[in-house]
């Protein structure tokens, strides 16, 4: 028996899908133009990076070519791969949001409409404040708008602070968030005020709620914490992890995978901050998962601290620094073992505005004895057939096995 891991680079798209335009998000590519970026010298910064983007595990490992495929252009990287296989999976569900692109990597599109609030001021539907505001014992809320996270904490973090009202907003996504202070607030009863909301947000479709605790004394330093927690409403229909979980096999979540499946499905949940802590929870994972385990890493940093911030040259530091680590996970695994790294949606930091773009996503598919062939044109859905097959796991109702 064998290990199947996944490992999701959040938002590291390549390429604008075909529906982009519907989506408004029409010419997105976040590695295509941060690789511009950094080669035209504008993703500069002192103390962090300079000059070309330099990744070469991920060019060995066939991200140019995949990237060329999923755009009709040229290999950016200019490096026969030689480490696995490559190509380009395309998304079937509805949003280009974090579930729909996690679920359906596992199986499971999303073929129903998420619920959205509109981009008005308020944005939020008067009596789902008021049951908000009542239930949770709250003097009031702040905000009530289409928000960047890091932009209104910083811009109502102090109101806040005095006045005891949390932060609510939301963004292009199906999400309600909710940010308060850690110790003016209390963590706890962020959690608590989390909960309600999730409830009462039921009847409306919405797909996440997310508690955003941040610390700080003022202004210039408030800062989020790792102790975010989404509530997600569970996937429609039975994902890879359930079906790996009922045939006795550890399924291992790190990092927020838990939260984004809604609980259902990990044997084991292991939680860090940042991308470096969580590439040492995937190394750790490796270093004791058994024959059959199921293992998914989020590398939430590409897209909470970057693509959202629209931060070239983080992102390109962020990329710069997986790859280095790469090594460390290649000699980690034994015979048989499949790793699938990939996207599930892109975050241009070139683009307009804050949030998630329609993208292709990369599958960059390797381990021992897996030779270097071009994959072309997949679906998300074919990376958890592929697991599904590699583990001896009963098929889901979609998705095609590529052949590795």
């Amino acid at each position: 028996m064998t290990r199947a891991i996944l490992l999701v680079l959040d938002s590291f798209g390549c390429g604008a899908a075909a529906d982009a335009a519907r989506f408004g998000d029409e010419g997105s590519d976040t590695f295509g133009h941060i690789h511009a970026e950094c080669a035209a010298g504008r993703a500069d910064r002192p103390g962090l990076r300079a000059g070309p983007l330099v990744i070469p595990h991920l060019a060995r490992l066939g991200l140019g070519r995949a990237h060329a495929a999923s755009t009709g252009g040229k290999d950016l990287l200019g490096v026969v791969p030689d480490l696995g296989a490559h190509g380009f999976a395309v998304e079937t569900s509805r949003g280009k949001d974090t579930p729909s692109g996690h679920w359906e990597l596992m199986g499971v599109p999303v073929t129903f409409d998420w619920g959205y609030f509109p981009e008005t001021k308020p944005c939020f539907p008067r009596d789902l404040i008021a049951a908000l505001i009542a239930e949770a014992g709250l003097p009031g809320v702040l905000g009530e708008e289409h928000a960047s996270g890091t932009e209104i904490i910083a811009r109502l973090g102090e109101e806040h602070v005095r006045t005891g009202k949390p932060i609510v907003y939301t963004s292009a996504d199906s999400v309600f968030q909710i940010a308060a202070h850690e110790e003016a607030f209390g963590l706890e009863r962020l959690f608590r005020t989390c909960e309600i909301a999730r409830r009462l947000v039921d009847p409306l479709g919405i797909g996440r709620v997310i508690a955003r605790p941040f610390v700080g004394g003022s202004a210039a330093d408030f800062r989020r914490t790792a102790n975010r927690h989404d509530y997600a409403v569970p996937p429609p229909a039975p994902t890879l992890l359930e079906r790996a979980k009922e045939a006795g096999r550890a399924v291992v979540a790190i990092g927020k995978i838990d939260d984004i499946f809604a609980h259902v499905g990990p044997t084991e949940v292991i939680k860090a901050a940042g991308n470096d802590a969580l590439f040492d929870a995937t190394l750790a994972a490796l270093d004791g998962a058994p024959d059959g385990a199921l293992i998914l890493a989020n590398f939430v940093d590409f897209d909470m601290e970057w693509g959202h911030r629209r931060d070239v040259a983080g992102y390109a530091a962020g990329l710069e620094a997986f790859d280095r680590r790469l090594p460390e996970l290649l000699a980690r695994l034994r015979p048989g073992d499949l790793v699938v790294a990939s996207a599930d949606h892109g975050c241009d930091p070139t683009f307009r505005g804050t949030d998630h773009t329609r993208e292709h996503v990369p599958v960059l598919a390797f381990g021992p004895g897996i030779a270097p062939r071009e994959l072309g044109r997949l679906g998300f859905a074919d990376v958890g057939a592929t697991f599904a097959a590699h583990l001896g796991l009963p098929a889901g109702e979609h998705g095609r096995t590529f052949a590795v």
